[in-house]
């Protein structure tokens, strides 16, 4: 541990000195008498110094956490020195607190034994933090100085985005040939009712429908919907970052994707994401309770880089756009290459939803502070830019930072089911 001097070890210091040096010019020898009783103070606290030697482990209730939730540090200690007041502190990010806002806590260590303290913190954002090793202050019994340094390691700890409970989805247009929870068009096994047909060998005899083939005089069969499932891709539009306060469109384009994908696994649907932007990061379909921490770890390293390069959707692995899937895109339609990237998916016959989260919504009062004009040309670059979209066939909804997920979600439902011809 480094040894530093305290504010009461250079007080005295001073102090000595001043006497010392007035006595001298003075020729008061009271004076030198008076700064005696100090510096003895000083030079015994010098003499009797014991540098303590800490050895400790620090660890980590879970290594995963949600934003908002608790978690406990625990911190064990030993010493070579008896220390009355010894302080542990935690050099937290600003997306974490300590409990009661504080991020130290005080305990005492004797020599030869273990001791040891829980602390807590509450992590206020997603994203994946690396904590450093707590730092360790104790002072000498005269408090002369001051002892500095670090045990256990450093700890890495995951939080996850916090996400709305969605109770009702944007049902994808086409199906996949695996079973789920979604009706198809494809008569078979089913629940659901379709249709009613002419018996034709092979037919199971509990289909028949024998109201239909007393009143015919010709048997008859109940046709039914197939149950598949679909596959779902999430489109994360990372060029731009704009943040307002806590929230920025990149968080609220995780948390919004954090949803869906619980909501979707929940239908026994397959999920992907594409994380668009400087850096293209994928994650391939798939389904079930693992995946959905796949989802969610592939979420967690999305961030903002930033590129100058022109990117077309041609630089995506054909295996992470299955056909037939349907893409929902978070983007604020701020950089022109997504916009073309999500142009050409609906070219090339995919089915479509853009969730768009609106940046006035973050910036707020800061637009106060903007040119008029220039502020009315953004917002006419950005109608532009919707209108591109939604003469391709594409829904593009506007997603407000403070309205829930599940409103813009039930417009896009609304969309659809009026949604007018693509043009050219």
């Amino acid at each position: 541990m480094i040894a530093l001097p305290t504010p009461r070890l250079w007080g005295y210091s001073g102090l000595v000195a001043i006497l010392l040096l007035a006595g001298l010019v003075l020729a008061r020898p009271e004076l030198v008498a008076m700064a005696a009783p100090l510096a003895l103070w000083v030079m015994v606290g010098a003499a009797v110094i014991q540098r303590p030697r800490m050895a400790g482990t620090v660890l980590l209730e879970t290594t995963r956490a949600s934003e908002g939730e608790p978690v406990s540090v625990q911190v064990e200690l030993s010493s070579t020195v008896t220390t009355s007041l010894l302080e542990v502190a935690l050099a937290l990010p600003t997306e974490i607190e300590g409990e009661d806002r504080s991020d130290s806590q005080r305990l005492q260590v004797r020599a030869g034994e273990r001791a040891g303290l829980t602390m807590k913190i509450r992590p206020l954002r997603w994203g994946v933090y690396q904590l450093p090793p707590p730092t360790v202050l104790a002072q000498d019994p005269l408090s002369l100085f001051q002892f500095r340094g670090t045990v256990g390691e450093s700890l890495r700890l995951r939080v996850y985005p916090s996400w709305e409970r969605l109770r009702k989805l944007v049902p994808p247009a086409r199906t996949q040939v695996n079973a789920g929870n979604r009706i198809a068009r494809q008569h078979g096994e089913g629940l659901e009712f379709a249709d009613i047909r002419p018996f034709v060998p092979g037919d199971r005899v509990r289909r028949v429908n024998w109201r239909v083939t007393a009143r015919s005089g010709q048997p008859h069969v109940n046709d039914f919907h197939l149950e598949r499932n679909a596959d779902v891709i999430l489109f994360i539009d990372n060029f731009t970052e704009i943040s307002g306060g806590r929230d920025s469109v990149l968080s609220l384009a995780v948390r919004a994707a954090s949803a869906l994908s619980q909501g979707y696994l929940h239908e026994r649907d397959r999920v992907g994401v594409i994380g668009f932007g400087g850096l293209l990061r994928w994650l391939t379909p798939g389904m079930g309770p693992q995946h959905l921490y796949r989802v969610a770890d592939a979420l967690l390293d999305t961030e903002v880089v930033t590129s100058y390069a022109w990117r077309a959707i041609d630089v995506i692995p054909p295996r992470v756009l299955p056909p037939a899937a349907t893409v929902i895109a978070l983007t604020p339609l701020l950089d022109p290459r997504s916009v073309g990237a999500l142009a050409d998916l609906a070219h090339r016959g995919f089915d479509l939803v853009v969730l768009e989260i609106s940046p006035e919504g973050l910036l707020g009062s800061a637009l106060a502070s903007v040119d008029p004009v220039a502020l009315r040309l953004w917002g006419l670059l950005r109608q532009a830019r919707r209108n591109h979209l939604s003469r391709a066939g594409i829904a593009v909804i506007q997603w407000l930072p403070r309205e829930p997920l599940e409103v813009a979600l039930a417009r896009a439902r609304e969309y659809r089911r009026f949604a007018p011809a693509a043009t050219a």
